[in-house]
């Protein structure tokens, strides 16, 4: 049987917070920048002005990076790329999955989140494992499609290299059935707060 993911539309309820995944300097300009980002930046700025503008939660985790790595804590390819303002959250972690050693789980509950929007950085890596996370702890999650993204994946012993594009895709894939995915930040849409 094919299997399908769900695609948004208005029959889904408004996701009632954001969570921007590591979209740290390192990953987003520069040199080291992941490929597409400048469409991932413009992606994840307009889910931020979306959500601020809806009064809705916004969770920025923030990777703390081995020493030596482009993320390495207090370098400049650790900050934030954007600054949170008064009343959003920052989450550091040290793992692919935001919840794993980090009060996320117990953030969200006080905030009274059921369904919320992943963005950022990496595709395979930190978005796949918090939303499979998300999703074992009873979250519903949308991902937009253009507002996650990874590296290049180079060749492998007996396999070609993936670009960025495929590999982004293939980590949506890998979530299985109960991800929500819709093809453009866009088309988001958060439950608004008084």
């Amino acid at each position: 049987m094919e299997r399908e993911q769900q695609e948004i539309s208005d029959d889904h309820p408004p996701a009632d917070a954001l969570l921007v995944v590591d979209v740290q300097n390192a990953f987003v300009e520069g040199s080291s920048a992941v490929p597409g980002h400048a469409i991932l930046r413009a992606m994840v700025e307009f889910l931020l002005d979306k959500a601020r503008s809806a009064w809705t939660p916004v969770i920025f985790l923030q990777n703390d990076g081995p020493a030596g790595a482009l993320d390495e804590p207090f370098q400049p390819g650790w900050k934030l790329y954007f600054p949170p303002l008064s009343g959003e959250v920052v989450v550091r972690k040290s793992e692919d999955d935001g919840f794993e050693g980090t009060d996320l789980d117990a953030i969200l509950t006080a905030f009274g989140v059921r369904n919320l929007v992943i963005c950022g950085v990496l595709s395979e890596m930190c978005i796949a494992a918090t939303t499979r996370a998300a999703l074992q702890r009873g979250y519903g999650v949308l991902l937009p499609h253009d507002a996650h993204t990874t590296y290049d994946v180079p060749a492998g012993p007996g396999s070609q290299g993936v670009p960025a594009a495929m590999a982004a895709r293939a980590a949506e894939w890998s979530l299985g059935d109960e991800i929500r995915i819709c093809a453009s930040a866009r088309e988001v849409r958060f439950k608004e707060r008084a």
